[in-house]
């Protein structure tokens, strides 16, 4: 048997090859041990994703990791590097300090919607504003995840949720917060760009992604952030596979993929 990376194994299944024939190899920045994550949560793609790039780059020993509050509070556990947790959308405004102390390692928070783009949104904010030499991976799906699939700030028009069980109402609660954009446009941002897991081509141009905002970092240019479009089933009521069709017909369409703001630097190594 064959050992694959994450990318090969992406492009053999899209083409049919039979999976059987393939081991897929952990990343060494990835720990051993059982997710608590939902089935069809494409958190754990996402974790894998991160964990290559570390491993590709070389810097597992000198990465640190600022976990927020959220589904995501356990990502401590997944990854193999120094890691500490913030409180709920507090994870920039911690990621800042332990950068300041530590500028020659590589720190970044992982974050869901409900932490970054709520309770958190002047954190992420400011560091844009600041230029905070730091990577954020955003998930967005569209809900509060952990909570019991509450609205979130990025939940759609219409969606429907545990506290907005007639759908969501622009009337009411407003419109969707597209938080690639909004970073986009602070002057200490150099890197903002949304991407999406719901299929093994998008997956790959996600992992591409999150690889420049690590550079982004290791050459001291400013803020870097990835969102990424991800799947809840359990709180959208979905079965896997159809979480996926969800994220690719209702999702992509309000929230375009695309490069928000790569900065000069960076253009070579623009996906």
């Amino acid at each position: 048997m064959a050992i694959i990376s994450a990318n090969e194994f992406a492009a053999a299944a899209a083409t049919e090859t039979r999976r059987e024939e393939m081991v897929y190899e952990r990343p060494h920045a990835l720990t051993n041990v059982y997710t608590h994550y939902c089935p069809g949560c494409t958190h754990g793609i996402a974790h894998r994703l991160v964990a290559e790039v570390i491993d590709e780059l070389g810097i597992r020993e000198d990465t640190i990791l600022v976990a927020s509050v959220g589904c995501s509070v356990f990502a401590y556990n997944y990854f193999e590097v120094d890691s500490c947790e913030a409180a709920h959308g507090r994870a920039p405004a911690m990621a800042t300090g332990v950068k300041r102390v530590h500028p020659d390692k590589i720190v970044f928070t992982y974050q869901g919607d409900g932490d970054l783009a709520s309770i958190g949104m002047a954190e992420i904010m400011h560091v844009a504003a600041r230029g905070e030499k730091i990577t954020t991976i955003f998930i967005n799906n569209a809900v509060y995840g952990m909570t019991g699939g509450q609205m979130a700030p990025t939940s759609l028009l219409g969606q429907t949720t545990t506290s907005s069980p007639f759908g969501r109402d622009l009337r009411l609660t407003g419109a969707p917060i597209h938080m690639a954009e909004l970073l986009a446009q602070m002057a200490g941002t150099v890197y903002a760009v949304r991407r999406s897991l719901h299929d093994a081509r998008h997956i790959i141009q996600a992992k591409k992604a999150i690889r420049t905002a690590f550079e982004a970092q290791q050459k001291g240019l400013g803020f870097s952030v990835v969102e990424l479009l991800s799947t809840c089933p359990t709180n959208w009521g979905m079965t896997p596979a159809d979480s996926l069709d969800w994220v690719r017909d209702s999702m992509i369409p309000i929230y375009p993929l695309g490069d928000y703001k790569v900065a000069p630097e960076l253009a070579p190594a623009r996906h």
